[in-house]
């Protein structure tokens, strides 16, 4: 995204929109976007309302066009065919079945708007994870940019480049859940942004009753903080329970393809 900036009479409406801050004034009074910060999520474009049309879309050469993949909500990926970050989350999880009873859903959420993330700060916590033996869940559209899923390295050529926020998901044990949410812990200390951390488990009692623990309860028993904003779905129907997900199910086919259906949409 740019600015025709021959054309701006620096009202400085749109300033306000840009959730990074990367909308700034020049000397002349005008005002230009600093490339570097912008995540290219197309907010300034879409809402600012700039009188003279100043905004403009450039094409993005890999790897920076992955910044409006995991930051522009409008923006599909090509291989999960979900737009936004790529991934429909585990708030879905009663109609996708990504994770199955037994299991311990695993979100973390690296950046936020007004902050961002570079892509550095991701690689910090799937290195973390599979320094203890967990591996980014096939459907999440992170995977296609892992170079090693063992050592949970990306391609060296994305590291620096910044989105609005990523979502990374794993499926891990109950009894595992202490040693990943202290490695998680001691990994955000490091992380020059901020993340937040997700659980989730599907009732095993078909009319609705969860048994055993709640993950609010496992939070808490960690010392965790826990926002009271959890959120349920209602009117999205429920899929039968299956032995095996859709995801697992296709999990060969995604993990070989997404890089290069990444590198193919820029």
């Amino acid at each position: 995204m740019r600015i025709k900036t021959f054309a701006c009479d620096g009202c400085g409406r749109c300033a306000p929109y840009c959730p990074v801050g990367a909308i700034l004034p020049e000397p002349n009074g005008a005002y230009s976007i600093k490339e570097d910060e912008c995540v290219e999520c197309g907010v300034c474009l879409r809402s600012a309302g700039c009188p003279h049309g100043c905004f403009t879309v450039t094409p993005s050469p890999w790897p920076r066009s992955l910044r409006s993949l995991f930051s522009n909500p409008l923006v599909e990926h090509r291989d999960t065919r979900v737009p936004g970050r790529g991934t429909e989350e585990m708030k879905t999880n009663d109609v996708t079945a990504r994770f199955l009873p037994g299991q311990i859903g695993l979100m973390i959420e690296v950046g936020r708007p007004a902050l961002g993330a570079r892509l550095r700060d991701v690689e910090r916590i799937t290195m973390a994870l599979a320094r203890i033996g967990i591996e980014i869940h096939p459907c999440n559209p992170l995977r296609g940019l892992i170079e090693d899923p063992k050592s949970g390295r990306l391609f060296p050529e994305v590291l620096e480049e910044k989105v609005l926020s990523v979502i990374v998901e794993c499926i891990i044990a109950e009894d595992r859940l202490h040693a990943v949410l202290d490695t998680i812990r001691r990994t955000a200390r490091g992380l020059r942004s901020v993340c937040t951390v997700g659980l989730i488990r599907r009732f095993e009692d078909p009319h609705g009753i969860a048994s055993g623990e709640s993950p609010r309860e496992w939070a808490r028993r960690q010392a965790l903080p826990v926002a009271p904003n959890g959120k349920v779905n209602l009117a999205m129907g429920r899929a039968p329970l299956p032995t095996v997900s859709l995801c697992d199910a296709l999990a060969g086919r995604v993990s070989a393809s997404a890089g290069a259906d990444l590198r193919e949409q820029s």
